[in-house]
């Protein structure tokens, strides 16, 4: 009896209420990463790991929104966090039929996840709290 579920939550409503696992994203990404022919995941099987992966990117995809959203609009790290996220939003659009594609879903959760570290060391600068002209 399989006691394990992948959850598909293209909506995002369980991101909400459940913190990213990271440790479990990043492992499922490298082992992903680390077939290296079609033969070393059986077929029936590519959509199931397509689903969990779009569901660990979605999560992660949500948090970097989060934080660059939180920055300036004129702020670089916040334009190419929009730019991922677009990239992130048109690849998981797509169908997962392929171990080709699997592979491009696991190279995106490691992307958001750099991004993500990158927004969450940025600060934006409060412009209420600079010191007045003298």
């Amino acid at each position: 009896m399989n006691t394990h579920h992948a959850l598909h939550d293209p909506a995002g409503r369980l991101a909400a209420e459940c913190p990213p696992d990271r440790s479990a994203h990043e492992q499922v990404a490298r082992t992903a990463l680390a077939w290296s022919s079609p033969l070393d995941v059986p077929a029936r099987d590519v959509t199931q790991i397509g689903h969990l992966l779009a569901g660990a990117a979605r999560v992660v995809a949500d948090e970097v929104r989060t934080h660059a959203a939180r920055l300036p609009e004129n702020d670089g790290r916040r334009l190419f966090a929009e730019l991922i996220l677009q990239d992130a939003d048109e690849s998981l659009s797509q169908p997962c039929t392929s171990l080709h594609r699997v592979h491009k879903r696991a190279r995106l959760i490691r992307a958001l996840y750099e991004r993500l570290d990158r927004l969450q060391g940025a600060v934006p600068v409060d412009e209420s709290a600079s010191p007045a002209p003298p």
